[in-house]
């Protein structure tokens, strides 16, 4: 087979990572790709929210599969377009997308279709968004509607800090056109969870579960990012909180869906925080999430392009899937300011003593030029392991960090601490 995986961060070199290791595979491409996946796949020079030049391109190279890393060439109708031309995609329609590329759209469907979820009212208007916070108990969760790159969403502790991220969202417009609506909605008490399954658009596949660490700064503080670190499994997960899930967000979600006239093929991720009267559903993510995909499939036995086709035919039927029982972690480097102003173009040193601790180290934002690796990005390299234990985890982990090296490096030290 000939597989084509579209992005560029973390997640993206671990999908190809752990595509290589099929044997159904004999060539993988890669658009936009990166430093780290140029070892293991053909470099494609397309953005990823190019989508008619990679719908050429797979027509030309005769791509069996192609993968859909992040959620913009999602959001922008990539599928619609691969189906159009007969070509096999990973990923959900432009329709079913708007799981995500809408938090409204999200919130009005829980609602509508009975899933759990906090109480919730959207805003086109500064002034009336305002008006409903100053008559809110606080905290109160303010959210850009359209996607923000996991920086959207603010837990706001008063009207003065509600004053400000409105500002931001719906005067300066720091995510554009993402935050012409909000949806603020009630502030749940609880532990965050990642759940991800693989659906075809009528049964669903669950992944082994995870928890991601959003927060920049250590011990939780400062402004959301795209994810600094994540642990599998969930340290709150159990048989009947599993099936908990799946009975009151996941099946009801993939059933509204069809039902609806969106039927959802691809990764239905949802972000929930399990609260003491059960799971609730924060939001939906329709792609793997990064970083917690990276320490997920560090976990993954079976052939991963099996589960992807199985998707993308509508045939995800008795698919098996096996589980590594350890644990594995992630820790995400990043450039020193991050999630706001940060520079790149810093040499990177000392991978290859870091890998000898035996970490797999995944790209996010390098460039390789002069016979160097260079930063790109924000976050940089994400670091991940696994082993029997979370403390062994991540001393493997942090041990293997403290070989590499560059300017203005960064990371949370605290990754894989359990949360009280």
């Amino acid at each position: 087979m000939k597989i084509l995986v579209v992005g560029s961060g973390g997640r993206e070199h671990a999908l190809v990572w752990k595509i290589s290791q099929s044997r159904r595979v004999d060539e993988i491409y890669a658009a936009p790709g990166n430093a780290g996946i140029r070892d293991l796949a053909t470099i494609v020079d397309i953005k990823a929210s190019n989508f008619i030049e990679l719908a050429d391109f797979a027509q030309e190279k005769d791509i069996d599969l192609t993968v859909v890393g992040p959620e913009m060439p999602l959001s922008l109708g990539i599928v619609d377009e691969f189906n159009k031309r007969n070509l096999k995609i990973f990923g959900p329609t432009q329709k079913a997308a708007i799981l995500e590329s809408s938090k409204s759209f999200a919130k009005e469907f829980m609602q509508k279709t009975g899933i759990p979820t906090a109480p919730f009212k959207v805003f086109i208007s500064p002034n009336e968004a305002l008006e409903y916070l100053k008559a809110s108990s606080f905290p109160q969760v303010i959210k850009a509607d359209g996607l923000a790159g996991g920086k959207g969403v603010f837990i706001c502790n008063n009207i003065s800090e509600s004053i400000e991220v409105l500002k931001m969202i719906m005067i300066e417009k720091k995510f554009g056109k993402s935050g012409e609506k909000v949806v603020i909605e009630d502030f749940l008490e609880g532990k965050e969870m990642s759940f991800m399954v693989v659906t075809d658009g009528k049964r669903a596949l669950p992944f082994v579960t995870s928890m991601d660490y959003k927060k920049a700064l250590e011990n939780d503080k400062g402004l959301n990012s795209g994810g600094m670190g994540a642990i599998s499994p969930s340290p709150v997960i159990d048989e009947n909180l599993y099936n908990d899930i799946m009975k009151t967000v996941i099946q009801p979600t993939i059933e509204g869906m069809k039902r609806d006239g969106k039927e959802f093929r691809g990764v239905l991720y949802a972000g929930l925080i399990i609260t003491a009267s059960g799971p609730m559903a924060l939001e939906y993510n329709v792609r793997f999430g990064d970083p917690e995909t990276q320490p997920v499939l560090l976990r993954l036995n079976s052939d991963l392009v099996d589960i992807l086709e199985g998707s993308a035919d509508g045939s995800l039927y008795d698919i098996p899937v096996e589980w590594d029982e350890g644990v594995s972690g992630c820790v995400v480097l990043t450039s020193k300011g991050y999630p706001q102003k940060y520079e790149t173009g810093k040499q990177v040193m000392g991978l290859e003593r870091a890998k000898a601790k035996g970490v797999e180290i995944f790209h996010a934002g390098t460039t390789f030029r002069d016979n160097a690796l260079y930063t790109s990005g924000g976050r940089v390299l994400n670091i991940c392991a696994k082993a029997p234990t979370l403390k062994d985890v991540m001393k493997k982990v942090y041990d293997a960090i403290s070989f590499i090296s560059f300017d203005n490096l960064n990371f949370r030290p605290d990754i894989g601490r359990l949360k009280q």
